[in-house]
């Protein structure tokens, strides 16, 4: 083989070898999938998926196609193993009910051996395992007719290696793969578990079942046969390109080792040398590689989502460089590199580079800063642990430099190695868990509107922190600092316009701890700003978004403001803060004391509370968590807040949440009650109790597994829900003529009729639609000596037509062939079903065939055994045509 063979060339093999084949060459879609169970497109079918569910009709039978994917769910491990990467190349062909298992066979087979000088991959046919779903014989005799194998290179294997499903229920079917023997030296004899020795370069899957019942990916009932066998095949790209090229894995092919190559002239290690330093090398190669992808096709970092993907590869790379001992700026020495491997694939990724590097290289300028900061913040750590006698640094420490500051947990391990510390991994980890499980449910696109916080931190360093006086003051006299729009400096904001001010001193509450941000306006001379949110985009600095209500606020004025806080918001926000509080303990006095928030949102007049329990409350707990929070409020408990270090804090008793960061010289402790309530807070709270005014929960429900949620109304917000409650009641009880203590079982009475009278109702209707049954029987028609009973039933579900199709096959005669369809018209969809007796079974009926043939008029599909087969569609004004078409294949069978 040629080891300068290329991955270029694979692509180009792949591609004309198929287009030769009658396929449509279709270019890679984009990673970014329109796909609510997918960040990125993870795999090549994911494109023609509607294809395949029978969503779309495909405009091509056959195609072919190299499709760019991404997969993280084990970021961790990449560079661990030498065959998986985040990004990679998945080759495939694809049939839409065109050829079928003896077709993909061939081709597969053809492309793999073919020689080099013919087009093919020239692959060692000595060195080749087909391998087939041990219950599918008809692959095995498919691989030997094709391949002139003997039975023993044939490889059977289970359900979990080659069975193909989606872990839903829809198309599935029995795959066949390719292995390459790589020889001893990378496993035993005959150990088809060693993906090392035996390596998976091919996956052909032959779509062919219906599934049902989908209890796992390999744990599913088969419903029966689609309607049309199809093909989805997948190549490894870089698998087959590190065995043409001779190399020992996917990092060391023509586009990934330049990258490698390039980091060791700046680090000065070698590959090869230090297993180590050789994970760090290739997660350089791979992130630098799946990063530059990403930003192509228009993922930027953050902090939720594919952003915050993009984020974290960015950031293992720079921060394995740093671990190879390279300080410097490392993006811009490794981006150009493998750009000009992929490009040639790929030309946007040369026509775009502007944006692509502006993206990357500002990502890595941001947390070359993090690391920067975090390096102090840790030495000042580890000099106190060690002064204090601590031969470990703390899990919160490691946690507190992750999540504050960025700082890797890996980096943290390394350093305090450096300085004869261990690192409490297990404390962290847990944290760390803590973390993911907080409800996200309130996040907003607002605050990912500008993931590039160099604006906010120019503002910061010229003008220092912003003075913050919502604790103690409604309204402030302010000056402007800075006038954004779009996330850049504006010259003006125009009435009608909406834009960002930083003020050099405000009385609005920036959204944190679960708090909404304050409401409220901003005067200035000849005009008024509405304040819609306020955040703090870096620490120490307060911005506001406002909308311009009247005149035009010009930049660099410096005109003085007047900054006003809604006083009723203000009052409705520090009712549901306090009541966060009194929820929280509340739920541990009657739950106990493991019952911990995990994440919550409070604004005025409504709280939310997420917390660790693993199962619904009960009845009497719901009850009781209502009583003792309002038992609460009755007692009038005086509110305080003192500030002290962290350490004091956690001896006072008071609760750190997971999740939240803490300023570890000085935090805000807020207790209700004393020790009744301590919890570390920056809210904003009532100073008594009674001043919550009432707290009434609306519901619980789960929010994952391990996590429930409680919401409730405070203050006038819960007056008027319970005012609202009381009209109902008031409503019914004149409805129903009772007292309100006897509504509940006067409902109960009512409710217990309905049912008797609604399985009377249904009594009734089946036995008027089984009536007719037997004339229906007797009007069969004569199709070529098969009875044949076709009807159309308005107003029949699914469970109608069955039983009725199944009624009239008993009264046909049994000594004749006999097939019956029933179409059933409910809610404008159809549902159709075909039952055939013994008699035209043995005759070659088939009440699959009849389901099939009628369902693709009606716009769908069905399928089942030959004795009963049933379906569905979404075209009722077909059912005359569908009718027709089951008499045709009736007819021609």
């Amino acid at each position: 083989m040629d080891p300068e063979y290329n991955s270029a060339d694979i692509r180009r093999r792949f591609v004309a070898h198929f287009e030769a084949a009658g396929h449509t060459a279709v270019p890679s879609a984009p990673l970014l999938v329109d796909d609510p169970n997918l960040l990125f497109v993870n795999a090549g079918m994911v494109p023609f998926k509607p294809y395949f569910l029978g969503q779309e009709t495909p405009p091509f039978s056959r195609a072919v196609s190299v499709q760019k994917c991404v997969r993280t769910p084990d970021i961790e491990d990449v560079g661990k193993t030498t065959r998986h990467g985040t990004f990679f190349e998945m080759c495939g062909n694809f049939s839409f009910g065109d050829y079928f298992k003896a077709g993909a066979i061939e081709l597969a087979w053809d492309l793999v051996t073919k020689p080099l000088a013919d087009g093919g991959f020239g692959l060692e046919e000595s060195r080749l395992y087909p391998s087939v779903y041990v219950d599918d014989p008809e692959a095995v005799d498919l691989w030997r007719k094709a391949t002139g194998l003997p039975d023993d290179r044939i490889i059977r294997l289970g359900k979990t290696e080659n069975y193909w499903s989606m872990g839903v229920p829809g198309p599935g079917g029995p795959c066949s793969e390719i292995l390459y023997d790589r020889g001893p030296a990378y496993g035993a004899d005959g150990d088809f578990g060693a993906e090392d020795r035996y390596l998976e370069i091919w996956n052909l899957v032959f779509m062919q079942d219906e599934l049902s019942a989908v209890r796992s990916k390999e744990d599913f009932d088969i419903a029966g046969s689609l309607p049309k066998q199809n093909i989805d095949t997948g190549l490894g790209l870089e698998r087959v390109a590190f065995l043409l090229q001779e190399k020992a894995n996917m990092y060391e092919i023509d586009t990934m080792f330049p990258v490698i190559e390039r980091a060791q002239e700046l680090t000065g290690r070698r590959y090869g040398a230090d297993p180590v330093d050789d994970v760090r090398f290739r997660v350089v190669a791979d992130h630098v590689r799946s990063s530059m992808m990403l930003i192509g096709d228009g993922v930027t970092p953050g902090n939720e989502s594919r952003g915050y993907v993009l984020r974290r590869l960015l950031r293992r790379a720079v921060r394995s460089m740093r671990l190879l001992g390279f300080e410097d700026r490392a993006l811009p020495e490794l981006l150009p590199v493998s750009r000009d491997k992929m490009a040639p694939g790929y030309p946007d990724l040369a026509s775009d580079w502007d944006r692509i590097a502006q993206v990357a290289y500002a990502e890595e300028d941001a947390f070359r800063k993090t690391l920067q900061t975090g390096t102090t913040i840790f030495d000042v750590a580890a000099d106190e642990a060690k002064s204090a006698g601590r031969t470990t640094l703390t899990g919160d420490k490691a946690f507190a430099l992750h999540d504050t500051y960025g700082f890797p947990i890996d980096l943290t391990l390394e350093m305090a190695a450096e300085k004869g510390l261990a690192v409490d991994e297990e404390g962290f980890r847990a944290l760390m868990a803590e973390q993911r499980s907080r409800a996200k449910a309130d996040a907003r696109a607002k605050k990912g509107q500008h993931a590039d916080t160099s604006v906010y931190r120019g503002i910061l360093d010229e003008h220092g922190p912003t003075e913050w006086l919502a604790y103690e003051a409604l309204e402030t006299e302010s000056k402007p600092l800075a006038l954004l729009s779009g996330g850049v400096p504006a010259p003006a904001l125009r009435a009608g316009e909406i834009g960002e001010l930083v003020l050099d001193r405000t009385p609005f509450y920036a959204e944190s701890g679960g708090q909404v941000a304050d409401a409220g306006t901003i005067e200035f001379d000849g005009g008024v700003l509405e304040v819609l949110d306020v955040q703090r985009p870096v620490r120490g600095l307060v911005v506001h978004q406002v909308r311009v209500v009247d005149g035009e606020l010009a930049a660099g004025s410096g005109a003085p403001l007047h900054a006003k806080v809604d006083p009723q918001w203000r009052i409705g926000a520090r009712q549901a803060h306090s009541g966060t509080h009194v929820v929280h303990a509340a739920l541990r006095e009657v739950l106990g004391p493991t019952a911990l928030q995990s994440g919550s949102y409070n604004r005025p007049g409504y709280l939310r509370l997420d917390f660790g329990w693993t199962k619904a409350l009960s009845p009497q707990q719901y009850a009781d968590l209502e009583q003792v929070a309002n038992n609460a409020l009755r007692a009038d408990l005086p509110v305080a807040w003192d500030y002290m270090t962290l350490d004091q804090a956690k001896e006072w008793g008071a609760i750190a949440l997971f999740g939240e960061t803490y300023d570890d010289t000085k935090v805000r402790v807020v207790e209700i009650g004393g020790p009744w309530s301590r919890e570390l807070c920056g809210g904003t709270h009532v100073d008594h109790s009674s001043q919550i005014g009432t707290i009434v929960l609306t519901g619980e429900s789960s929010v994952g597994s391990g996590n429930r949620r409680v919401e409730a109304l405070t203050g006038l917000e819960g007056f008027a829900y319970l005012a609202r409650e009381r009209d109902v009641v008031a409503q019914l009880t004149g409805l129903l003529k009772t007292q309100p203590g006897d509504l509940v079982d006067r409902v109960g009475d009512l409710v217990d009729r309905l049912r008797v009278a609604e399985k009377e109702v249904e009594r009734i209707r089946l036995a008027q639609l089984l009536a007719g049954a037997g004339e229906l029987a007797a009007a069969a028609e004569d199709l070529g000596g098969t009875l044949f009973v076709g009807k159309v039933v308005d107003g029949a579900g699914g469970g109608d037509v069955r039983t009725l199709a199944l009624d009239v096959r008993g009264r046909l005669p049994a000594d004749r062939p006999g097939a019956v369809l029933v179409i059933g018209v409910q809610d404008g969809k159809p549902s159709l079903v075909a039952a055939v007796n013994d008699a035209g079974r043995a005759a070659g009926v088939s009440a699959n065939a009849l389901v099939r043939a009628a369902a693709t008029l009606l716009g769908g599909k069905g399928g089942g055994k030959d004795d009963v087969a049933q379906g569905g569609g979404t075209d009722a004004s077909q059912v005359d045509e569908a009718l027709a078409a089951a008499r045709r294949e009736l007819t021609a069978s």
